[in-house]
């Protein structure tokens, strides 16, 4: 095994157990023992076990970012929290680990971490054409980074509950996120459905 190989074998290893028993749970020793290595490879690779956490940090966030920021493109701001719905939902079903490690490095009332600069980033991106939106009603724009930590904050949480329910579908979980953060709970649409793809 090249060294880079055997880099990307121990990040995968540590990636697996990061996400199962969090930073703590997790020893250099068993993931030296996984990789069928011995501990000072780890070492040499990652001068410990702070260092590889922070390699596998470091892509998740990578990969999180990319996906939400591909996905905001709308200027409508209903079809902007669909797709940031959509694209959180995804990446919790295609990476559960990855956000699993996020999530467990920034619990839910955290005020820093890899999650929670993701979400305030993702609210940033919001607030501007919330803000437009609030204007063309007639309403306080000032108001606007307000409701967008609110509406991405919903989203993260529902990610979260997400990651273990997996039910019902993504797209399902996405419309009824979407119908309570647009129509409020006095005004829920009986049957709600996405409506980026009109």
């Amino acid at each position: 095994m090249t060294a880079a190989e055997r880099r990307e074998q121990l990040i995968e290893i540590a990636r697996g157990l990061f996400a199962e028993r969090g930073y703590d749970g997790a020893s250099v020793e068993e993931i030296a023992a996984r990789a069928e290595v011995s501990k000072p490879v780890v070492y040499e690779h990652f001068g410990g076990k702070e260092g590889l956490y922070a390699v596998v940090v470091d892509r998740e966030v990578q990969r999180l970012l990319e996906l939400m920021r591909g996905a905001l493109s709308a200027s409508r701001p209903r079809i902007l929290i669909e797709q940031a719905a959509v694209a959180l939902l995804t990446y919790v079903e295609e990476h559960p680990d990855g956000f699993r490690i996020l999530v467990r490095d920034s619990p839910p009332g955290s005020a820093s971490g890899s999650y929670v600069s993701i979400i305030g980033d993702t609210a940033t991106r919001v607030e501007h054409i919330l803000a437009e939106h609030f204007k063309s009603r007639g309403f306080d724009a000032k108001a606007a980074p307000m409701y967008a930590q609110m509406l991405v904050g919903m989203v993260g949480t529902t990610g979260q509950w997400w990651l273990d329910a997996r039910k019902p579908a993504k797209e399902v979980v996405a419309a009824n996120l979407v119908n309570l953060a647009w129509n409020g709970l006095a005004g829920l649409e009986k049957s709600p459905s996405l409506r980026s793809g009109d």
